[in-house]
């Protein structure tokens, strides 16, 4: 087991290198000029080479990579004067004259905007795209695994039918679409009966009780960014359970005399939800990533709408960061989910 997750977290690690790779070369061929983003456009021109000097712009193209990735590696050779341990931190391994080798948190630079680091931006907003993924998952899973058993139990009947149509036209709607639907029906034309809004924050504040949570705010965008995910574990339901209720020992459990609920939830269930779990870990991931559109439809707030403000305003450390970090969630949870599914199902074996 210990060797798996070092190899997997080794092989994670050059798939990061190969994201930060791709979007330094990318955000570097892009139009736009940082310096004068920053300095504004009655700057003088002394103020513009400092400006491109402590950036490393003034650096051939080589130099600038070399000092990008030794920023957002965890691992770095830094400066050990006040200033580099004021803008890196972290803990010193071994000292190299006046550099040292040191173990950090990622440096992810500062963003051309607003000049806050990009790392406290990405995790000021990630709480809100966290929380919504969690509860389009939980809607996708507990609502798909319900009706995929229903599906399952009347394998042909018309309620079979109906509920696999309407997990394929689930399939087949981009989620910024059905979002848009949903936010215009159930948050502007029925807004007075449904009591939801077009728009909200999970956290708003009230001028005399102060900052409450909304719960109520994360239901629509929840409920469109769970639409695919929830058709997909419809049909993965309804597949394994006719599977597993065609085998030999289901019927010698109603040969003995078990009631059709004891049947389906203590053995088939059970045996059934394997490649389910599986689709619903690996989708977490997917929908935090995916949440992009949702949360500019829904002015949420979140990675998405950070993300994709600053690519409005030419804002590239924000892009770079979040693409990275994004990669990052990837890698982890991808990782986490193929021990998990050891765990569930012992045939499986790390390799």
């Amino acid at each position: 087991m210990l060797g798996f997750v070092l190899r997997r977290l080794w092989q994670g690690v050059l798939v990061l290198v190969g994201v930060a790779l791709t979007v330094f070369f990318l955000f570097n061929v892009l139009p736009g000029d940082p310096v004068a983003l920053l300095a504004g456009q009655r700057s003088d021109a002394a103020t513009r080479a400092a400006i491109a000097a402590d950036l490393g712009l003034d650096q051939p193209l080589p130099a600038q990579l070399a000092g990008y990735l030794n920023d957002v590696s965890p691992l770095g050779l830094h400066p050990r004067d006040s200033a580099g341990v004021a803008k890196y931190g972290g803990v010193t391994l071994l000292p190299l004259g006046q550099k040292a080798l040191v173990l950090k948190t990622p440096y992810l630079r500062r963003s051309f905007q607003s000049n806050k680091e990009v790392l406290s931006i990405l995790l000021d907003h990630f709480t809100g795209t966290l929380w919504l993924a969690v509860a389009a998952m939980l809607i996708a899973a507990v609502l798909g695994i319900t009706l995929g058993i229903v599906a399952a139990l009347k394998p042909h009947s018309w309620l079979d039918r109906l509920l696999v149509s309407t997990s394929v036209l689930g399939i087949s709607v981009p989620s910024f679409v059905a979002a848009i639907l949903i936010a215009i029906t159930f948050g502007f034309y029925w807004s007075s009966w449904t009591g939801l809004n077009l728009t909200g924050q999970l956290y708003e504040t009230d001028p005399f009780t102060g900052r409450h949570l909304v719960l109520r705010n994360l239901l629509l965008p929840a409920f469109a960014l769970g639409i695919r995910p929830l058709a997909v574990i419809v049909q993965l339901t309804r597949s394994s359970m006719l599977d597993v209720m065609s085998q030999d020992y289901i019927r010698t459990a109603r040969a003995k005399g078990l009631s059709g609920y004891r049947t389906v939830v203590s053995h088939a269930l059970k045996n059934a939800l394997n490649p389910v779990i599986t689709a619903v870990s690996g989708w977490l991931a997917s929908l935090m990533a995916g949440a992009f559109f949702i949360e500019y439809i829904f002015n949420w707030k979140g990675l998405g709408t950070v993300t994709l403000r600053a690519v409005e305003n030419l804002d590239f450390p924000v892009v770079m960061g979040a693409t990275i970090f994004i990669a990052a969630l990837f890698v982890l949870v991808n990782i986490v989910v193929d021990v998990l599914y050891a765990f569930i199902d012992p045939r499986v074996k790390l390799g």
